[in-house]
């Protein structure tokens, strides 16, 4: 699964920074258990329970989670399922032949959640025995006649009604719903949403809409059997090996899958789905997105075959299921699911063939085929090991980058990944392999997929690459079809490479935290740098960490490296480099898990930058000395981050221009360079970044250029030149040059559309702005709900009752967070009209988001406080 259900990139200013951090400290806060003296109830008095409480804030011990024990074996199941749209209910009957897993059984448990059960019975000697059963409406325990021993098969045919709404919610923020299998507007009521069914199993939510042992370390072979309108297509693991008409617009499809996986994985997907079909080699592939869409599903997807050829050759082991579909759904609980051979996307993906010109959607699509791998063909046995599932799919993403788009960006990628591993670790440290939590939602977080992924980069620079994919390769191969846990990985490292990985595993699989480094580098004697590393994290809670470091210096354009192992608290180590050296890079490729203290200067960051052959070092140079406003610096190395051969250091350099006095000063050297970028560069995202540079700076003067680009294939492009042209005053752009524009539906393009018209307060746009809200997703819905706000505020006779009750509708019924915080924000411009701060503040406290009550409530009190 990706965790990464979408967020917009947000940069609102303080205010909204200031209240996302409260937010985090809120839910941080939230979740502390009683102290000891409320828990035992002791007395004011009670001195004990006062230097507990004050000295050591115990919390209750999270219960230990064991694997799941193995009572029964699910060889196969068959499911014939309808679906009751009207009342959102799955009709089925499931026949579940099984077997004890060892010891003998007289009863059969399996998870059932939320089912209204009709007969249950066993297929004996050709016929069905009604058998007595007792069910709490979460698990089904069904009596047998007699005991079964291990070799015995039994086939239970259960007959049920599932209502996958009832006791939904909860969920994480990786996974923010637990029905199961969800209808989305089943009864065709709402404008411009399709009606669709899909389903959602991870964790252990597949039986709430058919009865198994819904555990990771069991798998099953299963056909399904689907009754759905005739108008609609069908996915679902596996083959369509047949389709039935059955009459009166149905018809009943039929899905097999002859491959064993596990309970999570399986998933279908019903709707009015168009097919791009494509293929790798022999292997079929399908893309099913709404109609419409197909030709941007054609880009989007298009480097799937690549993608698979190349992980095929990295593990040494072919795509190992029947076919693969990519499937985009709406409303969407997550980012994406990797359900063997059929994975389900968000809506996200949902772009038309412009739109897919900018698509950055790769890293999701190669995170959920390496789950086909990692997860599907080898799972993990509990989610006490879920990063043996999520820590492999992030780091393909790491992988696909390299070998697509380049070291350089993956590196980045890195950065970004430890940079959210260290957010999380400021409220908490676990280790990776967590035996206790309170629900396995918890498991799904920066620890299993950040942290989890850098950790195998630091195993694999350890190894080296041979060892390293030679390893992979052993332990898929030796656990096919199987459940693992993180020791069977460790073994097959270990025979490959003859080494002992305890060590490794120990301090980064079964410890928590990271280390924290003080770094000195004595240049006093040139031929003979003298480098020192004290690790200063909390060692009662973080062990010592064995640590490879990498150190690197440049004479003259030749690179020279020396990895040094740093094995104690305090350690110093003599480079013995012969050759004087001017400066010293410590893990200049930014590849460490490790947060790092060292003293640099603005000139070492400047040098850096110069001399230094790697984008992410520049990149990090560049950023440093914009953090530091280091004008002498900036102004040397700004010209050359502007024609440096990696597009984020030539993208970092515009936005950084865009903000700062130092860009104005530097216009007239600078301006050719940009307008360079404008025409010329490769990335459609720094043309973008380079015309809102020349807007901000003198838009009027490059109208004639903004005209041209405005109707350029990138919608990137064209929605910052036709801003571009809003903001320019001479000449001022016309309405009817405009207007000319309304039909675009990217909200690139609709930003600059709205600017506009609030800006010359242009009446009669009201419809075109509901249009807009109708028709806008994802993103762009976030980012159009304040310039929606800001016209019916400026000009409330267009409509604005009709828009406050829009937003306060999204803000109540949404189901995705961002939307419902995007109303908010923009609910905040009326808050003046009789009724609706009240209303504002009745919705924020029934929001099923903890976080967003933090900070909702965080701008309501100083609402409250200022009137």
């Amino acid at each position: 699964m990706n965790q990464k259900p979408y967020c917009p990139k947000i940069n609102l200013g303080s205010l909204l920074v200031t209240g996302l951090l409260l937010c985090s400290l809120v839910g941080f806060f939230g979740c502390k258990s009683l102290s000891s003296a409320q828990a035992t109830g002791a007395e004011e008095g009670d001195s004990d329970a006062t230097f507990l409480e004050e000295s050591f804030a115990i919390e209750a011990p999270k219960p230990y989670r064991a694997s799941s024990t193995r009572a029964v074996d699910i060889l196969h199941t068959e499911l014939d399922l309808e679906f009751d749209w009207q009342q959102q209910r799955v009709i089925g009957k499931a026949l579940i032949r099984l077997t004890p897993y060892f010891y003998p059984q007289k009863i059969v448990v399996l998870d059932a959640q939320d089912f209204e059960l009709g007969r249950v019975a066993r297929l004996h000697k050709g016929q069905l025995e009604t058998l007595s059963y007792r069910y709490d409406e979460q698990e089904l325990q069904v009596y047998l006649p007699e005991e079964l021993v291990s070799g015995d098969t039994l086939s239970l045919e259960i007959n049920y009604i599932a209502y996958p709404n009832r006791n939904s919610g909860g969920g994480s923020s990786a996974i923010t719903d637990t029905k199961g299998l969800y209808f989305i507007d089943p009864l065709d009521t709402l404008p411009g949403k399709p009606t669709q069914l899909w389903t959602q199993g991870e964790t252990e939510h597949n039986s709430k809409w058919f009865p198994t042992v819904d555990r990771p370390n069991e798998r099953f072979t299963h056909a399904l059997r689907l009754t759905v309108p005739d108008t609609m297509v069908t996915i679902s693991n596996g083959q369509l090996v047949k389709q039935e008409a059955l009459g009166n617009g149905l018809r009943k499809d039929y899905w097999q899958m002859d491959l064993p996986h596990a309970p999570y994985l399986v998933a279908i997907a019903v709707g009015d789905f168009a097919k791009v079909t494509a293929s790798h080699g022999e292997l079929p592939l399908g893309y099913y997105v709404e109609k419409g869409f197909e030709k941007g599903a054609a880009r989007v997807f298009a480097r799937t075959p690549q993608m698979m050829a190349y992980f095929e050759k990295t593990l040494g082991i072919p795509f190992p299921w029947q076919k693969y579909d990519q499937i985009v759904v709406r409303d969407f609980v997550s980012g994406a699911m990797e359900n063997t051979t059929a994975s389900i996307f968000m809506e996200e993906l949902l772009l038309d063939e412009r739109e897919a010109l900018d698509s950055e959607w790769d890293y999701i699509i190669a995170h959920e085929l390496f789950h086909q791998w990692f997860g599907d063909l080898v799972t993990t046995e509990s989610w006490s090991n879920l990063t043996l599932n999520e820590a492999f799919a992030n780091y393909s993403e790491y992988l696909w980058n390299a070998h697509h788009y380049g070291e350089d960006q993956a590196a980045l990628k890195l950065v970004a990944e430890r940079e959210g591993y260290f957010a999380e670790a400021e409220q908490k440290q676990e280790p990776l392999i967590r035996f206790q939590y309170d629900d396995s939602e918890e498991m799904f977080d920066a620890h299993s997929y950040n942290k989890g992924g850098l950790v195998l980069h630091l195993l694999r620079r350890h190894l080296g690459d041979a060892a390293f994919f030679k390893g992979l390769n052993l332990y898929l191969t030796r656990h096919a079809f199987q459940s693992v846990e993180a020791h069977d990985l460790r073994l097959a490292f270990e025979q490959v490479s003859g080494q002992d990985l305890n060590w490794f595993f120990n301090q980064w699989f079964f410890a928590k935290g990271h280390p924290e480094l003080d770094i000195e580098v004595d240049y006093s004697q040139p031929d003979n740098l003298l480098l020192s590393i004290n690790q200063v994290q909390d060692t009662f809670e973080t062990p010592v960490f064995q640590l490879p470091v990498e150190v690197s210096w440049y004479e003259g354009t030749l690179r020279k490296t020396k990895t040094i192992l740093f094995t104690e608290a305090s350690q110093q180590v003599a480079l013995d480099n012969g050759q004087a050296i001017e400066q010293l890079y410590v893990d200049e490729r930014l590849e460490l898990l490790a947060k790092k203290n060292q003293v640099l200067s603005n000139a070492h960051y400047g040098r850096q930058f110069k001399e230094s052959q790697l984008g992410v070092a520049r990149y990090q140079a560049l950023d440093s000395l914009i953090a530091r406003e280091a004008v002498a610096e900036l102004a040397e190395v700004l010209p050359k981050a502007l024609e440096d051969s990696f597009w984020s250091v030539r993208e970092q350099a515009l936005l950084f221009l865009q903000s700062s006095a130092l860009g104005q000063d530097s216009l007239a050297s600078l301006e050719g360079k940009v307008y360079a970028l404008v025409e010329g560069d490769p990335h459609n995202s720094v043309r973008a970044a380079a015309i809102d540079l020349l807007a901000a700076w003198n838009p009027s003067a490059y109208q004639g250029a903004f005209v041209r680009l405005s109707r350029d294939p990138s919608y990137l492009v064209a929605g910052a030149a036709l801003m571009g042209l809003v903001l320019g005053q001479e000449p001022k752009i016309s309405l009817e040059v405009v207007e000319s524009f309304e039909k675009e539906s990217n909200y690139r393009m609709r930003l600059p559309i709205a600017e506009f018209y609030i800006k010359e307060r242009v009446a009669g746009k009201g419809p075109w702005f509901e249009q807009s809200m109708d028709t806008l997703r994802g993103e762009g819905l976030y980012y159009f709900m304040g310039y929606y706000a800001s016209y019916y505020g400026e000009m409330p006779e267009e409509g604005r009752e009709v828009a406050v009750a829009r937003l306060l509708s999204l803000l109540t019924t949404s189901t995705k967070d961002y939307v419902r915080l995007g109303a908010f924000q923009a609910l905040l411009g009326f808050v003046d009209v009789a009724g609706v701060l009240e209303k504002i503040t009745l919705a924020s406290e029934a929001d099923p988001s903890a976080e967003l009550q933090g900070y909702f409530s965080y701008f309501l009190e100083m609402l409250k406080e200022e009137n």
